[in-house]
C-alpha cells in the first residue's frame, strides 16, 4: 500500500520554459542587485546572458557527476560568475537572494494543469505528500507551493539547496522519508526525468515510481534509453491521472467529484 507520495517541483508540478525576454530581464536584475552591494560587472545584459548559459551548463554537469549541490556563494563565483573574480565571501551575504531570482526570473514557471485540485484530491484520500527538488535556491520552492495553495499539503520539503545532495543519489529520497517517518514500500515519487528522478527513486527502493511526460526535458534523459534503462511503473501525461493510480493500487475505489 502507498501511504505516501513525494514529488519533484520543475517539469512535475510546474514546466519551466525559458525565453529571451525573461533571461534578458533577469541579467538586468542581477547587474542592479550586485551594483546595490557594491560590486559593479564590466559587462551587458547579453553577454551576461551568454554566459550564465554556459557557465550554467558547466555547473549542471558538475553537479550532475558528483551528485553534490555546492553552497550558493561558490556556485555563483566560481562557476555562474566565474570570469570577474568575485570571492565567495564577497557574494555570500545576499547569495541565496540571487539563486531565488535565478529560478524565479530567468525562466517562466507555468503550473501544470489540475494541480491544486489533484493535490487536494491525493490529501483527501489519505495520501500524505511531500516534495524532493534539485535547486540552488533555499527559498524559492517554498514561495512557489505557497502561491499555489498546496504548501499546506506537504508534510516535507527537502531540497539540495538545504542538504547539498542531488537526485539521483538516494540520500536525498532518505531524507524525505526520514522526515515524514514513512518507509520505502509505502512511499511513491513523481518526476518527469528519468535521469534523476525515475533513477533515484529505484536507487532508493521506493514502492512506486510514476514519471510525468515532459518534452522538454528530454535532452536531459538522452543517456537513459534502451531495454537497460530504468523504467517507471506508470508515465502519465497529467497530473490528474494520479488520483485513479493510487486508488488502483491501494485496492479503493476513487471517489468522483
Amino acid at each position: 500500500m502507498i501511504k505516501a507520495l513525494l514529488f519533484d517541483l520543475g517539469g512535475t508540478l510546474h514546466t519551466v520554459q525559458h525565453s529571451q525576454e525573461s533571461r534578458r530581464h533577469f541579467c538586468v536584475h542581477l547587474l542592479e542587485l550586485l551594483k546595490e552591494h557594491g560590486i559593479v560587472l564590466d559587462t551587458n545584459p547579453e553577454t551576461l546572458d551568454r554566459l550564465l548559459a554556459v557557465n550554467g551548463e558547466a555547473y549542471k554537469h558538475y553537479s550532475e557527476q558528483t551528485l553534490k549541490e555546492l553552497p550558493q556563494s561558490e556556485i555563483w563565483s566560481r562557476w555562474y560568475l566565474k570570469e570577474f573574480g568575485l570571492t565567495p565571501e564577497a557574494l555570500e551575504p545576499f547569495a541565496e537572494e540571487l539563486s531565488f531570482w535565478y529560478d524565479r526570473e530567468r525562466v517562466v514557471n507555468i503550473p501544470r494543469p489540475h494541480l491544486k485540485e489533484t493535490l487536494s484530491r491525493l490529501h483527501d484520500m489519505g495520501i500524505r505528500m511531500g516534495i524532493i527538488s534539485n535547486i540552488i535556491s533555499t527559498t524559492l520552492v517554498p514561495c512557489v507551493l505557497k502561491e499555489y495553495g498546496i504548501d499546506d499539503l506537504m508534510e516535507c520539503v527537502v531540497m539540495s539547496s538545504a542538504t547539498g545532495i542531488r537526485k539521483p543519489d538516494a540520500r536525498i529520497f532518505e531524507e524525505a522519508m526520514r522526515q515524514m517517518g514513512t518507509c520505502a514500500a509505502e512511499t511513491g515519487y513523481v518526476g518527469d526525468t528519468i535521469s534523476r528522478d525515475v533513477l533515484g527513486s529505484r536507487n532508493a527502493g521506493l514502492g512506486l515510481v510514476i514519471r510525468i511526460d515532459n518534452p522538454l526535458i528530454a535532452h536531459r534523459d538522452a543517456a537513459f534509453q534502451g531495454p537497460d534503462a530504468p523504467k517507471a511503473d506508470y508515465v502519465i501525461k497529467e497530473l490528474d491521472e494520479l488520483p485513479s493510480i493510487l486508488s488502483e493500487i491501494n485496492g479503493k475505489t476513487p471517489d468522483k467529484r
